[in-house]
């Protein structure tokens, strides 16, 4: 029988859930999330997992992220909350989610420490962060403390897309046609993944794994440009008063950074862009996921397309096994310290 862990599924535990139905800044998107019930209803979601053989669940938080949702000692319960939660159930139900990715708020860096230290103690392999915290790019100097606890008990990172109706026009005041989803969520992950890579983390933590969503988003189709413009030419662009917004000394070629990072198949079932992400990242960098259970079916159509599309590609078997299992199956070794 065929073994697939699924690496990026979302979902809300119990507790949590009953918890966000009281925040009013949570009114407005709610009404999608009540829709969809295998995000926090088992039974549904059980039901849909078993149409397929051999599938499980890694866990990881719903948006929104819980910056947006609270302030203070409300946003650290929320997190606490929210990993509790998790570990509950990949406690109670270990077959089908083998593990999960905890719930930071980066609002206040010492919470966001000290919850590492607890969560990884309730067996969190990782944490899922966001591109942004309220508008403000994850390296800056106050959220470097995190990225370090995280590197130093071997955990991972999921790194999720967070963008609203912003404008995209500075002449308009909303993204029309929903654009901000679709091209602008894939954006807001590559600057994400542009600026810790040009930041110098990978100098600093070379063993970090860093999940990035959907195929690390316009990364690998725009390669020739990053090897073009951040190679020799880095710099060309940008007048010597402006110096200043350069990337500092870096052991290696920029361009190399961004392999680094590790990329899931989260892309709605298109093989074409699923090939394009392995030929860029490497069979040993790409991990089975599928974003469940955000479609019109409740996580089915996702499931479904995402697998057809690895179909398509007649993958030898050795390198398909890594990316439904084996890759996301060594970064739980290793957080697990084995």
């Amino acid at each position: 029988m065929t073994t697939r862990i699924d690496a990026w599924t979302h979902i809300f535990p119990q507790a949590y859930f009953a918890r966000l139905q009281t925040l009013a800044t949570a009114a407005g998107p709610l009404k999608r999330w009540m829709e969809l019930k295998p995000l926090y209803d088992l039974d549904q979601r059980f039901r849909l997992m078993d149409g397929f053989d051999g599938y499980s669940q890694i866990l990881t938080p719903s948006m929104p992220p819980i910056e947006d949702l609270a302030e203070g000692e409300g946003a650290t319960d929320l997190m606490r909350l929210m990993n509790d939660g998790l570990a509950d159930l990949v406690g109670r139900y270990p077959q089908r989610f083998p593990a999960f990715a905890g719930a930071l708020s980066l609002l206040d860096p010492d919470a966001a420490i000290t919850e590492v230290e607890r969560a990884a103690g309730l067996g969190a392999i990782g944490f899922q962060i966001c591109t942004h915290v309220r508008g403000r790019a994850l390296d800056e100097p106050r959220f470097q403390p995190v990225f370090d606890a995280i590197a130093a008990r071997n955990l991972a990172i999921w790194l999720h897309p967070v963008r609203g109706p912003v404008p995209d026009y500075p002449t308009e005041t909303r993204s029309r046609h929903e654009i901000w989803w679709c091209f602008g969520w894939p954006y807001d992950s590559s600057v994400a993944m542009a600026r810790l890579a040009l930041s110098g983390l990978f100098d600093r933590h070379p063993h970090l794994k860093i999940i990035t969503h959907h195929m690390g988003a316009m990364i690998p189709f725009f390669a020739g440009r990053i090897e073009q413009g951040w190679g020799l030419e880095m710099g060309s662009r940008t007048p010597p008063a402006d110096a200043h917004l350069l990337p500092g000394p870096l052991k290696r070629n920029p361009q190399d950074y961004f392999r680094m990072f590790y990329a899931d198949t989260a892309l709605s079932g298109s093989a074409s862009a699923t090939r394009c992400g392995l030929d860029y990242f490497g069979a040993d960098h790409v991990l089975f996921a599928s974003d469940f259970p955000f479609d019109a079916e409740g996580g089915s159509y996702l499931v479904r397309e995402t697998i057809r599309a690895l179909d398509e590609l007649a993958l030898p078997a050795t390198v398909r096994q890594q990316i439904d299992h084996g890759n996301v199956t060594a970064l739980m070794r290793k957080a697990g310290g084995t």
